[in-house]
């Protein structure tokens, strides 16, 4: 058993995140690589906040609070895994990583997914769509309540990360410098 590196990705809803990591994890595939996704710890429907759009004042339950996840049990998930010694690679990904101080402060490494609003509204409006939901509900809640969540949540923290990756454009160069990084710390 070496040491377990602990890399954690953040960004926009749609910036890309998921899609990262699933290249870093595959890249990485030679070694013992956990991921945990945020999106994971949602809480139950009923327990999660609503807020009214700051706005219109319509209420939405809020998906993109910090609230709406149980960050400690990612937390605890993230520190046992690390702590177990089965694993050289931890990704933990998702919208709060590197905003929840506890989770932050156990990732060796920091990656923020940054993607321009226009192209992540369109990705989340094609992927929700797939859910079931309608161009109106999808647009609403993001006009009323997500960008505003992102300004206060997730775009502070891009300036918490140790790279900034490209959400728009995948880069092979960037992924490669990356697992190179990773690798030497290993």
């Amino acid at each position: 058993m070496g040491k377990t590196i602990v890399i954690g990705i953040a960004g926009g809803s749609a910036s890309g995140k998921s899609t990262f990591s699933e290249k870093l994890a595959e890249a990485l595939q030679d070694l013992r690589v956990l991921e945990l996704h945020m999106d994971s710890y949602f809480k139950a429907p009923e327990e999660r906040p609503c807020a009214a759009a700051p706005v219109t004042g319509k209420v939405y339950r809020d998906d993109n609070h910090p609230d709406t996840c149980s960050l400690p049990d990612m937390e605890r998930d993230l520190r046992e895994a690390a702590e177990s010694g089965r694993y050289q690679v931890i990704i933990a990904e998702g919208l709060l990583t590197l905003w929840d101080r506890k989770i932050y402060d156990r990732l060796d490494l920091r990656l923020f997914v940054d993607c321009p609003a226009d192209e992540r509204i369109v990705r989340r409006l094609k992927r929700n769509m797939t859910w079931g939901l309608s161009f109106d509900e999808i647009a609403d809640v993001y006009l009323d309540l997500v960008r505003y969540r992102h300004n206060e949540y997730v775009e502070p923290t891009k300036w918490k990360a140790d790279f900034i990756v490209n959400g728009s454009h995948f880069s092979a160069k960037a992924l490669d410098m990356i697992v190179l990084y990773i690798r030497s710390m290993l």
